[in-house]
């Protein structure tokens, strides 16, 4: 096994938008991601598990497993707009190799399914954040960059690591368009702020109406799900980067 993909259904979508949302730099995608799923009660059509991921379970309270997962959902839209598929989960791949599979894999499922539009979230590490953070962009495209500058972001220099970045590329090659949007963070804790305001732009950009008063609960669930793996402390201890245990990401 390199990738297992199950799927549990093929729904039938209308121009739908992939929006990326696995752990990285402040949780900051991976929050986004579960209160999109919570709030528009997205529904679970897949499930991925990696050779790459983690090689562990946790044992929950009542006896039984957690185990690293990657998930798809998607939400139907009564109101004309774009459908959408939530790639959510507790882990990114573990190694090069994984990364290049996962996104991969990911790409086929989206293209079975009529997405060719791609929009990636991450934190971007910051020693300072302004009270209103920072948001930056990168794209695939001229035109796409566009549409994710209108949203009031800055052009970002440097590199998206990890899946953030991975998905626009390889996307690109394939057909793709898409842009990542990436908020400012200190990087050392869920944070639930730089969620609020990536998830203020993706409501502008697709029309969504969005209710970000129980944005807080997400947080929570996902400190919870972080600190049962281990993944909170190890981000906290990120400037001892020789002696992490993983390698973290966007």
């Amino acid at each position: 096994m390199v990738c297992s993909v199950t799927i549990h259904e093929k729904p039938k979508l209308n121009n739908p938008v992939l929006i990326e949302g696995l752990p990285g730099i402040g949780f900051v995608a991976n929050i986004a991601a579960l209160h999109l799923i919570h709030e528009l009660e997205a529904k679970l059509f897949a499930e991925i598990v990696c050779a790459s991921f983690q090689d562990l379970a946790i044992v929950t309270e009542t006896g039984g497993t957690r185990s690293p997962i990657n998930e798809l959902h998607y939400y139907k839209r009564n109101d004309g707009g774009r459908d959408l598929i939530i790639w959510y989960g507790n882990t990114q791949a573990l190694t090069t190799f994984g990364q290049y599979e996962l996104c991969g894999r990911l790409l086929d499922i989206a293209q079975e399914v009529g997405c060719r539009h791609l929009i990636t979230i991450g934190g971007f590490k910051k020693e300072e954040v302004k009270v209103t953070p920072e948001i930056y962009c990168a794209a695939s495209d001229t035109e796409t960059l566009k549409e994710a500058l209108n949203l009031g972001a800055k052009i970002m220099g440097g590199e998206i690591f990890g899946v953030a970045g991975l998905l626009i590329g390889l996307g690109k090659l394939r057909g793709f368009s898409g842009f990542s949007l990436l908020v400012e963070t200190l990087g050392t804790y869920p944070d639930a702020n730089a969620a609020r305001y990536a998830l203020s732009a993706l409501s502008r950009y697709l029309n969504l109406s969005l209710d970000l008063s129980r944005l807080d609960l997400a947080t929570e669930k996902t400190q919870k799900i972080l600190e049962s793996f281990g993944l909170v402390r190890a981000v906290g201890e990120e400037k001892k980067k020789e002696e992490q245990q993983f390698r973290w990401f966007i």
